[in-house]
């Protein structure tokens, strides 16, 4: 055993590597913030819309029946415009020979726009009691219903029985409407509709204590006695019948705009605007009958409020509700181009993960039949002596029973440890260990911190042998795991060799999480790849490399995070093939905590952007370069990355329907794919030898990795673009990971 050390006597200053990291650090917790600001916006999002489409505290109860002891005799015989000035409730009717013509429920997008156009044709006026929610999604419709001097009154937000509602609930149906009409027109109201009303004589005593609430409010309640019914679709010329009043009175006629399949209302509209002017009646908006009437009126009767009533029911908005109104608008807006987006995505993620685990079963089973059958031969057996690398930083817990487990092995190997700059006496209890187990192949380098990637090129410019071992401090290696991991190299087109890495402290929760993660996500994975011949990845923990093939590339990269998956891809685009050898197994130890956790799946999803980044012009490259680049690259990109990232959507939206739209079939669909990936995993248990209790923990593993990866990729997108690095981040190990027999 030899050991190299760098002079001692001075404190050593914090490197450039750890100032970096450092500062990198500082900078995690405002960007990990913002990715679970992002999730909480996603969520917000789809409740607002839910709330606009009435799934989210929708009411579909209609109060009927009910006793109407409670209002005055004078109100259920009275006109259908029922206002409280001074506090006393008073019904007005329409003048006669004058029709106030009115639409409920829109606006809609189709059928609004198509009424405004009879009407301006006709040069007739007329009233739109509005849903706030459908004011909300569609602004631009209102604009032209007011810019073209109709009036608007509010049906509430979401269309609901106020008979049913709390004063709580009243106020915010009114208030939202209110809202939504600022910021669609700059406008507010004074007129008011209630959903299911119709004749004065329908109020009943849960009803009434609302009215006469609003009316104290300011609030001009607004009822129909000649209702067309053309909801009910009864054909034009019974529309027309309906909603033509009798004996030459004055009327409100109520037809509707939106709420259904109005094509009808549409036919009817302009013979029925003809057959009354026929007739000699007048159309006039609600405030024109009340003006109209107030004029009417006998000498000595108490006067109106004065001015134009067209002026009273319709207020400018300004200072805060204009530019809350504004605001909802605008939120609304990102809700109605947000939820179908991603929408798409979940479909895109559905299509995705279903191709996955397709490509996953039929390619793992052909990979699996191939390298197992009798006659699979890479060659002549390499027997040839390799060296075996061990970077390590301050892995006093690991080192000594990573080398135990080295002594073990089977196939000739030279051992080179080196040290990066370890504060913990990682280097002296190498040394230690070697001496204590009489190996006498083991060399100690110590260099100052300089991170991995250079630990490791230091280990292949110190390798006696051509063919290279690289393995992580923290792991351990079966006897027979270097002979397994270097028979691909009797192959002269194989360049690299990636093992089999296996989780040894999977006791815990998330330690069985990462177990069912290695078998199934990484090394089903692998064998996928493999036959594509598209391999992203060699893992840290266990990998075999020609030492040459690592000159050639220039060695391990300290341009990226993740620098095995960049030497990989250079790898691939020097032609070089890069394989996976399933019977080289390697027991690593897994992050014991979520922190632990976050931090490395942070950095290998932050590396493999940067490497795709970096390697990108593979993509228009020829040959080996453009094979990768065309294949595998797209295929990385898609289920390491976009997948992830569009994962969550399937917890957030099964929730979303559970709640709000139909619970048996969400939670069916939910199940189904999950049991697609218990089949996926089940058969990656199988070929990979593993007890399948494990797999008990799939369902909580996949809502709880679904949401840390989305915030984890969002993290990482965040720092690409703000320009953040990072450099090699050390995990608390505990040494628990001894042989490899106990992690069975």
């Amino acid at each position: 055993m030899t050991t190299t050390t760098p002079s001692r006597g001075r404190r050593r200053a914090p490197s450039r590597m750890e100032r970096a990291a450092g500062k990198a650090a500082a900078l995690q917790r405002p960007r990990v913030i913002l990715a679970l600001l992002l999730l909480l916006a996603l969520v917000c999002v789809m409740l607002l819309d839910g709330y606009l489409r009435a799934e989210v505290g929708g009411d579909q109860r209609v109060r009927t029946g009910a006793s109407s002891s409670d209002v005055p005799d004078d109100i259920l015989d009275g006109g259908p415009i029922v206002t409280f000035r001074g506090g006393q409730a008073t019904t007005v009717s329409v003048p006669d020979k004058t029709i106030a013509l009115t639409f409920d429920d829109g606006p809609n997008p189709t059928w609004t726009p198509q009424v405004l156009a009879i009407l301006e044709k006709y040069d007739v006026p007329a009233t739109f009691f509005l849903v706030g929610s459908m004011v909300s999604r569609y602004p631009g419709v209102v604009r032209d219903m007011v810019d073209q001097g109709h009036e608007v009154g509010i049906h509430t937000f979401t269309h609901v029985d106020l008979s049913y509602q709390s004063d709580t609930r009243v106020r915010r149906e009114m208030e939202q409407t209110q809202l939504a009409l600022a910021g669609a027109a700059g406008i507010t109201t004074t007129l008011f509709r209630a959903p299911y009303s119709s004749e004065t004589d329908a109020i009943d005593n849960y009803s009434w204590p609302v009215y006469k609430k609003l009316g104290q409010d300011g609030y001009t309640s607004v009822f129909v006695d000649t209702d067309s019914d053309d909801w009910k679709r009864p054909g034009v010329s019974k529309i027309i019948q309906w909603a033509t009043p009798k004996k030459n009175e004055g009327a409100s006629v109520l037809f509707h705009d939106a709420g259904g399949e109005r094509s009808q209302t549409i036919k009817a509209l302009p013979r029925y605007i003809e057959k009354m002017r026929a007739k000699g009646y007048t159309f006039t908006t609600i405030s024109g009958a009340l003006d109209k009437q107030q004029q009417q009126a006998p000498a000595g009767a108490a006067p109106g409020a004065g001015g134009s009533r067209l002026q009273a029911a319709h207020r400018e908005a300004t200072g805060a509700i204009l530019y809350e109104g504004k605001a909802l608008v605008a939120a609304v807006a990102v809700a109605e181009w947000a939820v179908p987006t991603l929408s798409v995505g979940l479909l895109v993620v559905g299509v995705a993960a279903m191709g996955r685990f397709a490509m996953m079963l039929l390619l793992a089973r052909r990979h699996y039949r191939l390298r197992n059958r009798r006659r699979f031969s890479w060659g002549p057996e390499v027997t040839r002596p390799v060296t075996v690398i061990v970077p390590a930083y301050n892995e006093k817990e690991c080192i000594a029973n990573t080398l135990a487990s080295l002594a073990r092995s089977t196939h000739p190997i030279e051992i080179i440890v080196v040290d990066d700059g370890s504060t913990d006496g990682t280097s002296e209890i190498a040394r230690e260990a070697a001496l204590a187990l009489g190996m006498t192949n083991v060399r100690v380098i110590r260099q100052e911190n300089a991170g991995k990637p250079a630990a490791l090129n230091n280990g292949v410019r110190s390798a006696r042998h051509d063919i290279v071992v690289m393995m992580d401090g923290d792991t351990v290696f079966e006897p027979d795991t270097v002979r397994h991991l270097v028979q691909p190299f009797a192959d002269p087109e194989v360049g690299a060799v990636a093992g089999n890495a296996k989780v040894g402290n999977r006791d815990t929760v998330i330690g069985a999480w990462q177990h069912i993660e290695y078998v199934m996500g990484f090394n089903l994975d692998r064998r996928m790849y493999d036959l594509l011949r598209c391999m992203p990845t060699i893992p840290g923990a266990i990998g075999a490399f020609r030492r040459e093939a690592v000159l050639q590339v220039g060695g391990m990269s300290e341009d990226t995070l993740a620098e095995d998956t960049d030497i990989t891809i250079a790898m691939h685009r020097e032609g070089w093939r890069v394989v996976y050898q399933e019977h080289a197994r390697a027991w690593t130890e897994a992050p014991g905590s979520l922190k632990q956790l976050w931090s490395q799946r942070y950095r290998w999803s932050y590396g493999t952007m940067q490497a795709l980044w970096k390697h990108r012009k593979s993509l228009t490259d020829k040959g080996p370069s453009g094979r990768f680049g065309r294949v595998g690259m797209p295929l990385v990109v898609l289920f390491q990355i976009v997948t992830p990232v569009f994962a969550p959507l399937i917890d957030v939206f099964t929730v979303y329907s559970m709640v709000f739209i139909d619970f048996k079939a969400a939670l069916l669909a939910w199940f189904a794919v999950l049991g697609v990936q218990l089949v996926c995993a089940a058969y990656a248990f199988r070929l990979d030898r593993e007890k399948y209790r494990y797999l008990l923990m799939m369902p909580l593993q996949q809502l709880a990795y679904r949401q840390m990866m989305y915030l984890v990729l969002i993290h990482s997108c965040v720092t690409a673009l703000t320009g953040g690095r990072l450099r090699w981040q050390k995990l608390k190990r505990t040494g628990e990971v001894g042989t490899p027999a106990g992690a069975g």
